[in-house]
């Protein structure tokens, strides 16, 4: 099975010069996935002689979601993608029967959503010849892994799998191993700016969200909308020149960072509010008493909070580790190789810091033990 991330290039889309009025509803449908011309050219190939799973392989952010949902609208649309038709609008939207998208209902895509998955492979579609199942958090299938393979192994003829993973753990490798991976890496800072001053920001404030952001578009949209966010990328670069070696200084720098970590959550729970107010006037509008799946709704919401906000802390260490690194190239110029020495130790200090949050350590003391580290260093 050949991998999507390098399509033949005899396998890409037809668009010779008469072809001219379907190129540009063609882009169209992959609008909303920005920076990843690679991944876009092998769906847009892929969408003619398609396969039964596929595994679309980035962070969150990087634009694997609205890209699994424009290649089902390709998939289903009797025009091969065009763009307009009430069927790639369907897709788009996610509302068309033949598209579904399946969420894991716990912390773990777990075996009741592997069953889940397996009697949705087996109806029938609605409307169009096949059917595709955009399945989320894939990485997050390590338990259900077995149940996993055996669906993606043993296919309707009519349904085609999407599979979303942050990465890919050892678990997984063989379900992967049933699919054409399609790479989804993080968008570049500068893609990421130029998207920003499209919809309106200013160049120098794009330059500073797309730093934060770390290649995760969905972040950047709201740090955009985020009225604290330079005060605290400023807060996070003065981290070095505030640092005296004195643990008292860097316990209580360590709560003003973790206090603005705290405040970076503002603009997405207000997102969550409007969502939650939306879908609430929505069912009463179509007569229910209450919110049919509110738990669901509210516990998808906490995750995104929880994960927020470790890229919120992600982001600021990136930023610290670039304050150091600035020091260490001026310092580097000039030639005073103790102190290159610890602002390399400082940097790597950090980095290991960045690591750790894969582990779900206590966060403040993960940042007080970094700063009293890098206090001993000197600022």
């Amino acid at each position: 099975m050949t991998a999507a991330g390098a399509p033949d290039p005899a396998a890409a889309p037809d668009l010779a010069d008469d072809d001219e009025p379907r190129r540009h509803p063609v882009a169209a449908l992959f609008a909303e996935v920005v920076g990843q011309p690679a991944a876009v050219a092998s769906l847009r190939a892929a969408a003619r002689h398609p396969v039964h799973a596929y595994l679309f392989r980035g962070p969150t952010g990087s634009g694997s979601r609205p890209a699994s949902l424009a290649f089902a609208a390709a998939l289903l649309c009797p025009d091969g993608g065009c763009g307009t038709c009430d069927t790639c609008r369907r897709a788009l939207a996610g509302t068309h029967p033949d598209v579904v998208l399946v969420e894991r209902t716990g912390a773990a895509l777990g075996i009741d959503d592997a069953r889940r998955l397996v009697g949705l492979a087996q109806r029938r579609p609605f409307e169009a010849e096949r059917q595709v199942l955009v399945v989320t958090d894939v990485h997050l299938a390590v338990r259900s892994a077995p149940a996993l393979l055996k669906t993606v192994e043993e296919p309707p003829p009519a349904t085609v799998f999407v599979l979303l993973a942050d990465d890919l753990p050892p678990e997984l490798v063989t379900v992967a191993s049933r699919c054409v991976e399609v790479p989804f890496p993080p968008v570049p800072a500068a893609a990421v700016a130029e998207w920003l001053v499209a919809r309106g920001t200013s160049p120098d404030q794009a330059s500073l969200v797309a730093e934060g952001a770390g290649g995760d578009l969905d972040r950047a949209r709201l740090l955009a909308e985020d009225p604290g966010f330079d005060e605290r990328a400023a807060r996070w670069r003065s981290v070095p020149g505030r640092l005296d070696g004195h643990g008292a200084t860097a316990r209580a720098l360590a709560r003003e960072l973790l206090a603005g970590v705290d405040d970076a959550l503002g603009p997405l729970r207000a997102r969550h509010a409007e969502e939650l107010a939306a879908l609430t006037d929505e069912a009463s509008s179509l007569g229910e008493r209450g919110l049919p799946g509110r738990k669901e709704i509210t516990d998808r919401q906490h995750r995104e909070e929880r994960r927020w906000r470790t890229e919120e802390l992600r982001s600021g260490l990136g930023m610290l580790a670039r304050a150091y690194g600035g020091r260490f190239g001026a310092l580097a110029a000039s030639g005073v190789p103790d102190e290159v020495r610890g602002h390399g130790e400082a940097v790597a200090l950090v980095t290991e810091a960045t690591a750790a949050l894969r582990r779900n350590p206590n966060e403040a003391l993960l940042l007080e033990a970094l700063l009293v580290r890098l206090g001993r260093l000197g600022g």
